[in-house]
């Protein structure tokens, strides 16, 4: 554990008051011990997951640029967001973030502020006496170093979302929002959760599908460890994919010779690939002579999703939902 101290020196969380406002604080993250000696004057957000957590802890005004979007923001959030610099749609340079003089760093992935950080390391940012936080979605019980966007070790959980939320709002010294946004989303996921016991699903399968590096390769999807297997897990879905890997490649014969019950596909605002585009991979479900055959697409189960609540965000509930809401509807039909 690496301790750093530039008005911050790490602790573990677990155990200590949620609701404390005190200075100073100190947090575990990530394998850094970072302590606030008071609150940070801003903040640059590397990353969707980060930039909406902040937002809705009401922090927004904290925030002096963002970058890495893979959608819109949420709509509650739309005017906000306008009026905050957008240093990168994607991956920014080092100096880009240090230019804009952060009390904090806030990335949702360690391969952009990490050991081998496309931005930076940690160290870089603490040798300039810029703290950094990490989404603890993407380390706690993850190994960032297998696969090529890390192995889950165990099952991701809903806990390490609300996690980020407290911890955040320890940092900038406003609890209660971050007490009241947990408590929100749980209400929401445990409400999902029952009306999916109501419906005893049985037999049900799913593919969640990200994007593909080209259409003639293998698409990235869901691992069985990440916030889609999670959300499948708390419905009793069978997730077709059982790699321990966060989005492993995996070949469109096997994935059809599964033959899911259903597909969820990602959309995406970004373009760093073809099949970002949701309606690149409908086109593709319609036309490829496998994945055409499998029932999902010709009885028209293709769900659509909004790529950030693939990932472990605020937006996770939303899934678990939008889940619940199909399982409803086809119950219906039966």
């Amino acid at each position: 554990m690496k301790q750093l101290s530039f008005g911050l020196a790490l602790v573990a969380l677990s155990g200590t008051s949620a609701m404390a406002q005190d200075y100073p604080v100190t947090i575990e993250n990530c394998g850094h011990t970072v302590t606030f000696d008071a609150a940070p004057e801003s903040v640059v957000s590397i990353g969707q997951a980060t930039t909406e957590a902040l937002y809705l802890l009401g922090l927004g005004d904290k925030v002096a640029g963002t970058a890495v979007w893979f959608t819109d923001v949420l709509p509650e959030y739309a005017e906000l967001n306008a009026g905050v610099e957008r240093i990168a749609d994607n991956t920014p340079s080092f100096e880009a973030v240090v230019n804009k003089r952060p009390g904090l760093v806030t990335s949702q992935y360690e391969w952009y502020v990490g050991p081998k950080g496309s931005v930076g390391t940690r160290e870089q940012f603490h040798d300039l006496s810029v703290p950094t936080y990490i989404w603890p979605a993407d380390c706690v019980g993850k190994d960032n170093s297998v696969g090529v966007d890390g192995t889950r070790e165990e099952l991701i959980s809903t806990e390490v979302i609300y996690r980020g939320l407290i911890e955040l709002s320890q940092i900038f010294g406003v609890a209660e929002a971050g007490e009241a946004a947990v408590a929100d989303l749980k209400a929401r996921e445990m409400a999902a959760i029952e009306r999916a016991k109501a419906l005893k699903i049985e037999d049900t399968s799913a593919l969640f599908w990200f994007s593909s590096a080209k259409m003639d390769a293998d698409p990235y999807v869901a691992g069985a460890k990440g916030a889609p297997g999670f959300i499948m897990s708390q419905l009793g879905i069978k997730n077709v994919v059982e790699s321990s890997e966060e989005w492993p490649t995996v070949g469109w014969e096997f994935l059809a010779k599964a033959n899911p019950t259903y597909i969820v596909l990602a959309d995406l605002q970004r373009r760093k690939f073809p099949a970002d585009a949701v309606e690149v991979k409908q086109e593709f479900l319609n036309n490829d002579p496998v994945a055409s055959l499998m029932d999902a697409v010709k009885e028209d189960r293709v769900l659509v999703l909004n790529a950030h609540a693939m990932d472990a965000t605020i937006r996770t509930i939303s899934g678990l939902e939008l889940l619940v809401d199909a399982m409803e509807k086809k119950a219906l039909t039966q």
